[in-house]
């Protein structure tokens, strides 16, 4: 998998013990992509739970690349983990900023798609998602992000489903980084 440190190592487990205990479901289930499958993983009950966050944002530290500068991820799923990402950061003495993309363009104000602090042309991005089966919400994000004249070459997520998400994103240019894949679960 990914060359972590030991702590992190530790960390990884801890973090799988949780999301197993509080995200994984087995049955017959319906995911956003419209697929049918016996695994459900909702990483929400632990992102927003505030040891789930310190152990997710730790990890994803690790993977992000150093040149990145901001994190960024489609409302709701990934507000957590954009706020926790920035403010372990900054406790770390390492500063990024964080965008959150909006599923639908607001219709008053200034309509913005993108909310955030203003950054400059050619920025370097890392997206975070909790979940990726085939990596429609990711691409969403990518291309309001490129819209933006924004640069990404990664995502980074919790989970892997491994149904597609990783073909899709490399034939957008993206490496996807995940702490975990579905196999971890079954």
């Amino acid at each position: 998998m990914n060359n972590f440190s030991q702590n992190n190592k530790i960390n990884r487990e801890n973090l799988l013990k949780l999301l197993i205990e509080k995200s994984y479901k087995k049955g017959n289930f319906t995911l956003a992509s419209g697929k049918q499958s016996a695994h459900y993983l909702n990483c929400k009950p632990v992102s927003l739970n505030g040891r789930g966050l310190q152990l997710i944002s730790n990890l994803f530290l690790e993977l992000i690349d150093p040149n990145s500068r901001v994190v960024a991820g489609l409302t709701l799923g990934a507000d957590p983990l954009v706020s926790g990402v920035i403010v372990t950061a900054a406790s770390k003495e390492l500063f990024l900023d964080a965008l959150i993309i909006r599923k639908e363009i607001k219709e008053y104000g200034t309509k913005a798609g993108v909310e955030g602090p203003i950054l400059k042309e050619g920025t370097l991005v890392t997206v975070l998602e909790d979940v990726v089966t085939t990596a429609g919400s990711a691409i969403k994000v990518i291309n309001k992000l490129r819209e933006n004249n924004f640069l990404v070459k990664e995502v980074l997520s919790i989970v892997d489903r491994k149904e597609g998400g990783y073909e899709a994103l490399k034939e957008q240019n993206i490496q996807l980084k995940s702490l975990f894949s579905i196999e971890d679960f079954i």
